[in-house]
């Protein structure tokens, strides 16, 4: 699943151990979910786009065109 993690957390200057601690994960896993090689559980999902004051969507895109 595609995701714009790593550009929303480039723009709050946060290292991938700064956002792995506000969302209480590891540094591995926000660099799994950054890379593709993971996509997030839904309550992470949630949690993260919370955090950047988005929607889901607006984070993660399944790759699916909205009909």
């Amino acid at each position: 699943m595609k995701n714009r993690l790593k550009v929303l957390r480039a723009e709050r200057d946060w290292s991938q151990a700064e956002l792995a601690g506000r969302l209480d994960v590891s540094r591995q896993a926000v660099n799994a979910i950054e890379t593709g090689k993971h996509d997030p559980s839904l309550p992470l999902a949630f949690r993260i786009a919370r955090l950047f004051g988005l929607q889901i969507e607006e984070v993660f895109d399944d790759g699916h065109d909205k009909d």
